[in-house]
């Protein structure tokens, strides 16, 4: 399992290189797209509309388009296949627990659960956020220590999973949606430590853009708290 995540993360990369490609291809020749975000249905409907005089520009689009539509199919395709393991052993309890966290989709927490597998072999959440990379890395002279920025030593499928998720909590606190589906299955305790980390983490990210911090470090430094809170999640029971 933790090979097939991986395998779709080669995957999502592949796709991203594709469309990096097809748009470079389309700002060389003044074609942007300024009605909404890119990779929507809406750009999906512009793409299908353009049109060039040249031939060879013609061929040349059609074949972006044509890499880009065979990744999209890879995606799909090993997104599904790794969806029928959100239900079955060993993963169902931990992919419900961790997915009743926002940020944290059903995929997303089949990521972390076969990536970690036994949460039990970190003592504490700070042995546990050195496994992935997110602690401050140290610069030690004599009796002088100062802090730089994370180290981003360790297991990066864990580590792109909890910065990738760390952007929802950018957004004031709710429980509707998706969030709130995956939360059917969900316990009375881990709704409570769900909705405890949504508060914290919002107030935090919030409060780092204030002090003028880079989204991207704001989004660091909650996943580094979020690995925290998934890590004290996924022990619980142990304690």
């Amino acid at each position: 399992m933790r090979d097939l995540c991986r395998a779709r993360a080669d995957l999502v990369a592949d796709r991203r290189r594709a469309r990096q490609r097809l748009g470079s291809f389309l700002l060389r020749h003044a074609r942007v797209y300024r009605a909404g975000g890119a990779w929507t249905r809406g750009h999906a409907a512009w793409l299908a509309a353009q049109t060039f005089d040249q031939p060879a520009l013609t061929a040349a689009f059609d074949h972006y388009r044509g890499v880009l539509a065979v990744r999209d199919a890879a995606v799909a395709a090993i997104t599904a296949d790794l969806a029928v393991w959100y239900d079955r052993a060993p993963f169902v309890e931990a992919v419900h627990r961790l997915g009743a966290y926002r940020g944290i989709t059903h995929l997303g927490g089949l990521t972390l659960a076969c990536e970690v597998c036994d949460w039990r072999r970190f003592p504490r959440a700070g042995v546990f956020m050195g496994f992935v990379g997110l602690v401050a890395s140290e610069y030690s002279t004599g009796s002088s220590t100062q802090r730089g920025p994370l180290t981003k030593a360790g297991n990066e499928h864990v580590r792109t999973q909890l910065v990738e998720s760390a952007w929802a909590y950018q957004h004031r606190p709710r429980d509707r949606g998706g969030l709130a589906r995956r939360q059917d299955r969900a316990g009375p305790e881990v709704l409570a430590s769900s909705w405890a980390a949504q508060l914290r983490l919002h107030r935090r990210f919030a409060a780092l853009l204030a002090r003028r911090k880079p989204p991207p470090v704001a989004a660091a430094a909650i996943a580094r708290e979020l690995a925290r809170f998934v890590w004290a999640e996924m022990t619980a029971d142990a304690a």
